[in-house]
């Protein structure tokens, strides 16, 4: 099926001719400058904290400014900074717009973006067009037509735009990246990966009272894909996406949505008004997506039933297969038994990424989160390519709206070229190891 450009899939709009030469050099995190990066956050929940938190550990960065609806979680975070013996950032609070006037009033470097899903591709679109490095908290957009917007945005500016993915920087998912890239498993053919977490008695909804929670609007109004960044993320290096292979179609269905009323009428009974709603949203999504090159990719997004955290990475190619969930792996030119898996850790541990040298468990996310944010403000300070690039976060961030219109449609639908071409000479260029 051909590739979309933005003309053909919303009609309007040109295209942006502004190539991105400085994104070129991959080598930026050894080049980063001494000079401090100033760092704003815009939204200061529970995430945007997080963040917060990170930052204060890594060298040369001074947060500036921090910005939430709710003032009493800006002056919360700004409170960390002052803790941390750091001078206490400027405070935004009040409204929907605040944001504009830290945007007007400070000068920084980059803005990291943590706030409501709706909101991100305003405040980074923003961002990009004052100069800054945009760090948005995933999806980075929720409409095909948007995600134009950030790439088109940041081939105008010439700004690096990255979306905070940190499942990418996860150390399994790098040293299999690593091992992907010695040939270890020949040429790539197929991928799986998953979303499996299930949000109903924490995210989606209160667990003491059963009251919607703001994700849970995205239930009501939508069937798709609602999160499909920490599955896809790690995969589409693993695959080449963007550098030297394309998404060209995604294919989705959902099963009926039965495990949202099943909770609230264990739980709460079937008197509870969400007991008795119709949910848009299925309860499991599967998402089939083909390359140009013939490779193929299986997406299953899980957030609605009783089971464990799982996002069941497998990576299979012509010489071996690595399979996530089963911390195993099975490589023809080096397991001793024919056909027998072997374990995973050991492979980890031999092909290890250079980011991971240091114990990290006391970190959150077991230290993924650090990994990230100390790369993009490596890049910041270098004023070099962000880890993630805007095609990326762009391809990542698509397949909310397209799985989708697929549903809706009971058909494939195309899938955008985001680089409008580049892909075919695009070299690889995500968590480029030089110590191997």
């Amino acid at each position: 099926m051909k590739n979309l450009t933005r003309r053909s899939f919303i009609k309007t709009g040109t295209m942006a001719t502004i190539g991105m030469g400085m994104l070129s050099d991959p080598g930026y995190a050894s080049e980063a400058s001494a000079k401090n990066v100033r760092i704003a956050v815009i939204g200061t929940g529970n995430r945007g904290t997080g963040h917060v938190h990170n930052l204060l550990t890594i060298e040369g960065v001074e947060i500036v400014a921090v910005c939430d609806l709710e003032e009493i979680r800006a002056r919360n975070a700004a409170d960390l900074c002052v803790k941390a013996g750091r001078k206490k950032p400027a405070i935004y609070a009040g409204d929907h717009f605040a944001y504009r006037n830290l945007l007007d009033k400070e000068k920084t470097d980059a803005v990291i973006i943590a706030t409501y899903w709706d909101s991100h591709t305003a405040i980074a679109v923003e961002t990009l067009n004052r100069g800054a490095y945009p760090g948005i908290e995933v999806p980075a957009a929720l409409t095909v037509e948007d995600t134009w917007k950030l790439v088109e945005t940041s081939e105008k500016t010439g700004i690096p735009c990255m979306m905070l993915e940190n499942w990418s920087f996860r150390q399994d998912n790098l040293a299999a990246l690593n091992m992907k890239r010695l040939g270890l498993f020949g040429e790539i053919v197929h991928c799986h990966c998953a979303h499996s977490h299930d949000c109903i008695d924490h995210w989606f909804f209160d667990s003491k009272t059963g009251d919607q929670r703001w994700p849970a609007e995205y239930l009501l109004k939508y069937n798709r894909d609602q999160y499909p960044t920490h599955s896809v993320g790690p995969v589409i290096s693993w695959m080449d996406i963007n550098r030297g292979d394309i998404f060209t179609e995604i294919y989705s269905t959902a099963s009926a949505s039965t495990g949202i009323n099943s909770y609230f009428n264990k739980k709460f009974g079937p008197d509870h008004a969400n007991s008795k709603i119709k949910w848009k949203q299925g309860d499991i999504v599967t998402s089939l997506l083909k390359t140009r090159s013939g490779k193929t990719l299986v997406i299953n997004y899980d957030m609605q039933l009783p089971r464990p955290y799982s996002n069941r990475w497998l990576l299979e190619g012509t010489l071996g297969v690595y399979d996530e969930e089963k911390s195993s792996i099975y490589l023809t030119d080096l397991s001793p038994k024919y056909h027998e898996w072997e374990q995973w850790k050991p492979y980890e541990v031999q092909y290890n990424h250079k980011w991971w040298q240091a114990d990290l468990s006391s970190q959150s996310h077991g230290g993924t989160d650090y990994v990230m944010m100390n790369e993009f403000i490596n890049s910041v300070k270098a004023k070099g390519p962000a880890p993630i690039d805007v095609y990326d976060s762009a391809v990542m961030t698509a397949i909310v709206e397209l799985s989708g219109l697929s549903i809706e449609k009971n058909a494939p639908v195309p899938f955008p070229d985001f680089t409008k071409g580049k892909w075919q000479t695009n070299k690889p260029y995500f968590a480029l190891d030089r110590s191997l």
